[in-house]
């Protein structure tokens, strides 16, 4: 059983895993030549065994959100478009320099931002230009992000048309006076009629996207909210905490923090979220997110299939992940880059005809084996030691492990782990067992902060 005590113990300050190391702990030494080498090596050995990932970051907003913490730029201006898309053209073609073969593309996500902010034509002339040159694999997912107030049903179709069968739509909260401090202003009825409009048209599942936590939602104003959205059978839902982290999105400096919800509230909020979904047929994914039975999220995890990267839990599991556009991030699987995180330096790059990389990571066999534990904890829920990991597993993960079995979240032994149905709901602190840069803390190591994990 969740109880009060035991979530008051695990509400610490951790990564949520898209990543390990987590960006923090990344360098910013990396070079283009030493990325162009590490990507080349890496697509030579999965493109045509699995496909690629393709994330492309659209970044514009018409207006501020002031919880989020994304990497954005507003703006009302939409001749901003074509440069953007003239600059990711740009270094889609660095990319496939390095390519000595056709990509193979199984996996396509539009994120921001707000990717709706461009118009219906013009993702169809930037999808185009990605698309033309590559293969599409039979078992491709494309997927995109959309605002309810500006996705159009001429969105929905052009992006359906070209292969997009999944929609994430960012809901945050349908309370008046919660969206009028979050600057956030959509009607319920927006987010039903682009719902409707997606199923009626094709799309195979429909993602809303909920924050707890944010400033003044009471139990009663976010157990409308999800009642309101449970009514539209939503095929997933991501249930993320609020990170309240001003020092880095200063948008979250322009609401009063008395106004958030105290810390005992903020887990009732989280307790009622579970509650509710699991009481109206969501399975309990792990790391906020939750999937009705018949999605496919829920299916691959069933299979032992499900896999996680920057853009979260996915069904598909490559091994190579281009991301594009301003701040994104690739990943070869044993390295990681971001790109510049200003549209001014990123356009500079590739228009300089470089690469626009600014800060990575490669990964150490070590790093390479702890990734993978924390990779299977969080999409199988088990995980099996390596036997040349054991000296550093003793020393670090296993004090850590042993705390956390005492409360009923796991069953280990030297062998290997398995997570329990109550441990299910603490993924990430599981996680952060494996996680060696945040274990040497204790030994004078520079830590950087994280948001709560409740």
């Amino acid at each position: 059983m969740i109880t009060a005590p035991l979530l008051k113990k695990y509400n610490q300050a951790i990564p949520r895993y898209t990543s390990y190391p987590t960006l923090p702990n990344w360098h910013d030494t990396i070079t283009t030549e030493e990325w162009a080498q590490c990507f080349t090596t890496q697509f030579k050995r999965h493109n045509n065994q699995d496909g690629i990932s393709v994330y492309i970051h659209l970044p514009f907003c018409e207006s501020l959100c002031t919880y989020c913490g994304c990497n954005k730029k507003i703006t009302t201006n939409h001749k901003v478009e074509d440069d953007y898309m003239k600059a990711v053209l740009k270094e889609w073609q660095l990319y496939l320099q390095l390519m000595p073969e056709k990509p193979v593309i199984r996996e396509l996500h539009l994120g921001g931002g707000t990717p709706t902010f461009f118009s219906p034509e013009n993702l169809q002339k930037l999808l185009t230009g990605i698309l033309a040159q590559a293969t599409i694999h039979p078992d491709h997912q494309f997927s995109f992000e959309g605002h309810p107030n500006n996705t159009s049903y001429a969105h929905l179709l052009t992006l359906f048309n070209l292969g997009f069968r999944r929609l994430s739509l960012g809901v945050q909260d349908n309370d008046p006076i919660v969206q009028f401090v979050i600057n956030r202003i959509q009607p319920f009825e927006a987010v039903k009629e682009v719902t409707e409009w997606a199923r009626e048209i094709g799309y195979t599942s429909v993602n809303f996207d909920l924050i707890y936590g944010l400033p003044k939602q009471t139990l009663e104003s976010i157990e409308r909210t999800l009642l309101q959205c449970i009514t539209l059978k939503p095929d997933r839902v991501a249930f993320y905490s609020y990170a309240h982290v001003p020092w880095t999105s200063r948008g979250q400096r322009l609401f009063d923090e008395k106004d958030l919800p105290s810390p005992d509230l903020k887990m009732q909020l989280y307790r009622l979220g579970k509650f509710l979904f699991s009481s109206n047929g969501y399975a309990d994914i792990g790391m906020d997110h939750f999937a009705l039975r018949n999605d496919e999220l829920f299916k691959v995890r069933e299979k032992g299939k499900l896999h996680r990267n920057f853009m979260g839990y996915t069904t598909q599991s490559t091994a190579l992940l281009i991301g594009l556009g301003v701040s994104s991030i690739s990943d070869t699987g044993n390295g990681y880059a971001q790109n510049n995180k200003t549209i001014q330096e990123y356009y500079q790059s590739v228009n300089d005809g470089r690469l626009a990389v600014t800060k990575g990571y490669f990964l150490s066999a070590e790093d390479q084996s702890f990734k993978k534990y924390i990779l299977d904890i969080s999409c199988k829920g088990a995980t099996k030691f390596h036997p040349e990991d054991l000296q550093t597993l003793r020393e670090l993960t296993f004090p850590q492990l042993e705390n956390i079995a005492e409360d009923g979240l796991i069953n280990w032994d030297e062998s290997g782990l398995t997570v329990t149905p109550l441990g299910h709901h603490f993924i990430r602190n599981i996680c952060s067992a494996f996680d060696l840069y945040l274990l040497k803390k204790k030994s004078g190591i520079e830590v950087p902060a994280y948001s709560k994990a409740i």
